[in-house]
């Protein structure tokens, strides 16, 4: 049997609210866009005791054993979704980990979505939302790679046909931690998003938006501020947030010549910073 080829898309979070707490972890809402940079993960049927998953390319270092995809087909197996066929999945990591574009997560959602579009496994919504809440808060978010809107309430709602944005990403050589920046969050925002619609994803409506976590974060790395300072002063950008928990920035263009004149600006400035455009889709 050969590999099936699945494309892993980064998430970004175009805007974020911290609206209330729970035992472990934070309610938030978000709006959310995909963008034109994915992880490639190559999966197929073997004969094996185990399920082999190996990762490789630029940003491979250092994942954890206890990772999403493991989690997932675990989970699968503990399920007996599967009925004891195992998986071999190679993924080249090409989007930064510990960056807020949601990696790990996506990969675990487009191999979910790979094993029921064909029919390897077999779920009712009810229990897709059970097994993606069990790996991730946000695996949710990639079952379908479209312009999402997370309400507080953890329902989302999706949209086609939205406003694409050209971008800048840039990160600085560290990476954050989800746990630390939103164990800072001290200040929480009534839900904004509860009535999503389209007009939302609105560059007139995105630029008087926020992540809530950018606070934290800026607090605890400054570098971060730093960073966004910069791109906020380069010619044109519609806005520039953080996505996630950090630690990437995004800047925000309609045009693609902007977008690639930013990047070479910001590379002269942060030589040794991770920097690369790409687009929503």
């Amino acid at each position: 049997m050969s590999f099936g080829k699945v494309k892993s898309y980064a998430k970004i979070n175009l805007a974020l609210n911290v609206t209330g707490r729970l035992k472990k972890l934070h309610k938030i809402e978000s709006i959310v866009s995909f963008i034109n940079l994915y992880d490639l993960i190559f999966i197929k049927n073997i004969k094996n005791k185990d399920h082999k998953i190996s990762f490789y390319g630029k940003f491979s270092k250092n994942i954890s054993k206890n990772n999403t995809v493991k989690k997932l087909f675990q989970i699968l197996d503990d399920n007996e979704l599967l009925k004891n066929k195992k998986f071999k999945v190679k993924i080249k990591k090409n989007i930064p980990q510990k960056s807020g574009l949601g990696g790990g997560s996506m990969n675990a959602a487009n191999i979910l979505n790979f094993l029921i579009k064909k029919k390897i496994i077999k779920i009712n919504k009810k229990k897709l939302q059970k097994i993606c809440s069990l790996i991730g808060s946000d695996v949710i978010l990639g079952i379908n790679s479209k312009c999402t809107i997370l309400k507080s309430n953890n329902d989302i709602k999706k949209f086609s046909g939205c406003p694409k944005f050209y971008t800048i990403l840039a990160q600085p050589n560290f990476g954050c931690s989800t746990k630390i920046i939103y164990s800072g969050i001290k200040k929480l925002t009534k839900p904004k998003y509860n009535n999503p619609k389209k007009k939302m994803f609105s560059s007139e409506f995105l630029s008087n938006q926020e992540n809530a976590l950018e606070k934290v974060a800026f607090l605890k790395y400054p570098k971060l501020k730093s960073i966004k300072s910069y791109l906020e002063n380069l010619k044109n950008p519609i806005f520039v947030r953080m996505t996630g928990s950090g630690s990437l920035i995004v800047a925000y263009y309609q045009s693609k010549r902007d977008s690639e004149l930013a990047k070479v600006q910001f590379k002269r400035k942060f030589k040794n910073y991770w920097c690369n455009t790409s687009k929503t889709i």
